[in-house]
């Protein structure tokens, strides 16, 4: 993936204490997500095997992870990222979560989703979750993580899709066309996507619409199954 910035209007990470980053996107939208996927999160099968797995891709500060990997005890957490300072914020997250109990949440993984194959030693995941990327990539990158998310899916498992979209080709509020614009004029290869191209891009991939669930502060999750 391109290393590409985003103009001021975008939400960034901040410094917190050591190598923690801070994103205030990152805070206001966890609980809502974190409901979406304690309703959707695989459970385990009751006789004594291993947790289902989950992927996070882009990870980001980490602040996510940790309130995903609380929420859904079950689940073995895998976050990944490609920048090398946040993976060190995600670490320093998971470390402190684990010193407060919570264990399920594996070392940090360098991930650039956007390859056309992603490694050949990371495994099946039962669930995928992307969040708040897809505007601030191309639509060959866009298109190509999610071929690679639907080829390391387990049979049932479920990727979802959190973000802003345009809608039917439309962008339906007056935040959302000012940022979409402001993005398009930083880097004219990102902006929103719209909502029907990435259902497309994901039954491309093999995998079955589930359900298109609207989320706070005018944000969809797109819900695919393989």
């Amino acid at each position: 993936m391109a290393v590409r910035t985003v103009p001021g209007e975008a939400s960034v990470a901040l410094p917190e204490a050591g190598e923690k980053l801070f994103a205030p996107s990152a805070a206001r939208n966890l609980e809502p997500i974190a409901d979406l996927l304690a309703l959707i999160a695989p459970q385990p099968d009751g006789a004594g095997g291993p947790r289902p797995r989950a992927l996070e891709i882009a990870s980001g500060t980490g602040q996510h992870i940790v309130g995903f990997a609380r929420r859904c005890p079950q689940l073995e957490w895998h976050p990944t990222d490609v920048d090398p300072a946040r993976l060190a914020s995600i670490n320093a997250y998971s470390a402190d979560s684990a010193d407060s109990g919570c264990n399920n949440i594996a070392p940090a993984r360098q991930l650039d989703a956007t390859e056309e194959r992603w490694p050949e030693d990371l495994a099946a995941f039962d669930l995928v979750i992307l969040c708040n990327l897809l505007h601030l990539i191309s639509t060959p990158e866009a298109k190509a993580l999610i071929r690679g998310a639907a080829d390391h899916l387990a049979p049932g498992g479920r990727f979802v899709i959190y973000g802003p979209f345009m809608r039917a080709g439309e962008l339906t509020s007056d935040g959302d066309r000012a940022f979409h614009a402001k993005l398009s004029s930083h880097d004219p290869e990102v902006g929103y996507k719209d909502d029907f191209d990435v259902m497309d891009w994901l039954q491309a991939s093999g995998l079955e619409m589930v359900e298109v669930i609207e989320m706070p502060a005018n944000n969809l999750a797109l819900v695919a199954r393989r």
